[in-house]
């Protein structure tokens, strides 16, 4: 399977979904759009997946980041094909936004690791196929989706109700950043470390890093499962 990748910044890099699908056998390409000369295709004539990934943009800045227009685009067209997608925060985002649901500020900004429930739906979606009913996730968002008719909510957070939604049988939308590993989360601590002092008080960014080492073992596992649920429906196709 050769999957589109939408990567919008270096940061925000596809981490365990590139480990994950690369490993199974996926080709992927991955077009970083804030490197120089850096373009979408006009379509997805050679493609069987489409992957959207965060970034610290709105959905809607489009005069900002114009390539944001052409994803939406790219979006609907796999959605009218019936082709597998998957978008993770900004991504989901995008993918809520192309179906038209809204993309607001969510009451309180989530930065870090939250536990998250799956929705009676959520336990019965092949998505979330051999998970527990709840497992932390890791975020860092203050925006949030509506979601679109006709699409299933399959996650909540206490503090962000559309975590995760599905839409049809190949298309999966979710906030938390399912890409991301220790080292992302040590990048990005150093990047934006006032953000999370700012949340989070004095000592946070420590704190965080602590936290991830007694929390990824089993995230990683979550995440892995998410991510080969999601290939095997696309693969099912």
């Amino acid at each position: 399977m050769k999957a589109l990748v939408v990567q919008t910044v270096d940061i925000v890099r596809p981490g365990l979904i590139k480990d994950v699908l690369e490993e199974a056998g996926w080709l992927l390409d991955i077009r970083l759009m804030e490197r120089p000369g850096s373009f979408l295709p006009d379509d997805l004539t050679g493609f069987g997946a489409l992957i959207v990934l965060g970034g610290p943009m709105n959905v809607y800045e489009e005069d900002a980041y114009p390539y944001l227009r052409q994803v939406d685009l790219l979006i609907k067209q796999a959605v009218k094909q019936g082709m597998p997608v998957l978008g993770t925060c900004l991504g989901g985002q995008l993918i809520a936004k192309a179906l038209g649901a809204p993309v607001t500020l969510n009451p309180v900004q989530e930065i870090g690791w939250y536990l998250m429930r799956l929705t009676a739906e959520g336990s019965k979606s092949p998505f979330f196929k051999d998970l527990p009913g709840e497992f932390p996730v890791f975020h860092w968002h203050s925006d949030t989706f509506a979601l679109p008719g006709g699409a299933s909510h399959l996650a909540e957070t206490g503090a962000c109700a559309n975590q995760a939604f599905s839409y049809g049988p190949n298309v999966l939308a979710v906030q938390f950043h399912l890409e991301i590993t220790p080292s992302i989360i040590y990048d990005w601590n150093r990047e934006w470390a006032g953000d999370i002092e700012e949340f989070h008080g004095p000592g946070s960014v420590a704190k965080l890093e602590a936290e991830t080492a007694l929390i990824w073992p089993g995230c990683r596992q979550a995440a892995v499962q998410i991510i080969k649920n999601w290939a095997v429906q696309a693969l099912a196709r």
